[in-house]
């Protein structure tokens, strides 16, 4: 199977993207389509999985901030590499246990909640999770709520 690689000129598009369209997220499928997201927290990654799942296969993914719940939803989806802004210590460890490149800006212990106040309540979430799947198993109990 010949998977499709990202050129740094790709990827650092994709990148731009992100910042100057002050998204949240901005997909880059194997296809050459590209999807941009603006909701903050995983709920646009957690759709794609359920609803477009082939959109992250192989996929490049440029994000502004990745914690464990996140790095489960693109190792569920097959993502082939991602940039983030930020990155939780225990998301990064997820990512390269199941095989995606990772690039980042910034490397953290935790996310932190948009208050500022405590640790990302999907990031508590999963934190005990030893896999994407029971990751994504409580994200969806999460988002149910």
């Amino acid at each position: 199977m010949n998977i499709k690689r990202f050129t740094t000129e790709q990827k650092d598009t994709l990148i731009k993207l992100l910042h100057d369209g002050e998204h949240s997220c901005v997909v880059g499928s194997t296809s050459g389509d590209i999807y941009t997201f603006d909701r903050r927290g995983v709920k646009d990654l957690y759709e794609l999985l359920c609803n477009r799942p082939e959109i992250l296969h192989h996929a490049f993914i440029a994000d502004k901030v990745v914690g464990k719940g996140a790095a489960a939803i693109i190792c569920a989806g097959s993502v082939q590499e991602i940039y983030t802004d930020v990155i939780s210590q225990s998301a990064e460890a997820l990512l390269c246990d199941h095989g995606v490149i990772v690039q980042y800006g910034q490397r953290v212990p935790h996310i932190i909640n948009r208050a500022g106040t405590d640790i990302c309540p999907v990031e508590k979430l999963c934190a005990e999770c030893g896999t994407p799947a029971e990751c994504v198993k409580q994200i969806s109990l999460f988002l149910q709520k």
